[in-house]
């Protein structure tokens, strides 16, 4: 663990973390944006330091035109940018990022003046609805030293893979970000390993997910913000609707100093 890091994090004062949870419309660009701008600033009315957006918000899974959606992420970023920067504000959520002829699920974080100062590629790709079709698998894990401390990022399947979010705590995310389009007949998992993630790395899960139909496919909602001891600070129902709530991270420090698992871990006995 980095205790350097953890240390300098014990004065941090509390701040509040939200989410903006909506019905992802394929394609409509427009409508995407409309609405994850309108939760932007329902959440900066709270007073929120965190706007988390789902997963490819801005245009869904909308696969055969992800070319042509790509190049409006700039422009998208350049808005969220002027928008974080009036805010004070962080704000992240996945998008299409066209590199050379590859298409990545990239979720971007920007943070108030520093503009954006970290992309994640999701690395995950869920095979079950061809994403590895469309997409090119990122292969770095990444987190960011935001204003509120170093904070992970992850995206949707992701979730999955237990050793990907214990690599982000490792390397010292106090909070994880996740964006996600996760279908209500699994919604359970979706729980159930937020909270596993929470408690099993003693961190702030925070995870937007999208609600709304397409096609025969009903998505969830249910987005949460969960403690590191799994308590469930804030949960979404299944409409249109923004969440939030304080973060304090002396609860994430004395949780660690209640149970020091993560200090009692024997690596060198995991390896067959």
């Amino acid at each position: 663990m980095k205790k350097e890091m953890n240390n300098n994090m014990k004065n941090k004062q509390p701040f509040k973390a939200g989410i903006v949870q909506f019905d992802v419309r394929p394609g409509d660009i427009e409508s995407n944006l409309s609405s994850a701008l309108k939760g932007i600033d329902q959440l900066k009315a709270q007073n929120a330091k965190i706007a988390l957006l789902p997963e490819m918000w801005s245009c869904g899974f909308d696969n055969k035109r992800l070319c042509e959606h790509s190049e409006k992420t700039g422009n998208i970023i350049d808005k969220l940018t002027m928008i974080a920067s009036r805010y004070n504000m962080i704000i992240a959520g996945s998008l299409p990022e066209l590199s050379g002829n590859d298409i990545f699920n990239t979720m971007y974080l920007i943070d108030g003046d520093r503009g954006l100062i970290n992309t994640y590629r999701k690395i995950h790709l869920f095979s079950r609805a061809h994403e590895d079709k469309y997409f090119c698998a990122g292969n770095r894990a990444v987190v960011c030293e935001t204003s509120v401390g170093p904070v992970g990022l992850l995206i949707c399947y992701d979730l999955r893979f237990p050793e990907l979010c214990r690599t982000l705590t490792l390397s010292g995310a106090i909070l994880v970000l996740t964006s996600a389009q996760w279908p209500l007949e699994r919604i359970t998992h979706w729980d159930i390993l937020l909270r596993a993630r929470a408690i099993e790395n003693q961190i702030f899960m925070v995870a937007a997910n999208r609600c709304g139909m397409e096609n025969s496919m009903k998505y969830g909602g249910r987005s949460l913000l969960v403690s590191p001891s799994g308590e469930i600070l804030a949960r979404a129902e299944d409409r249109e609707c923004i969440i939030s709530s304080e973060i304090d991270l002396e609860q994430l420090f004395e949780y660690r100093r209640k149970i020091p698992c993560l200090d009692e871990r024997m690596p060198d006995t995991y390896d067959f």
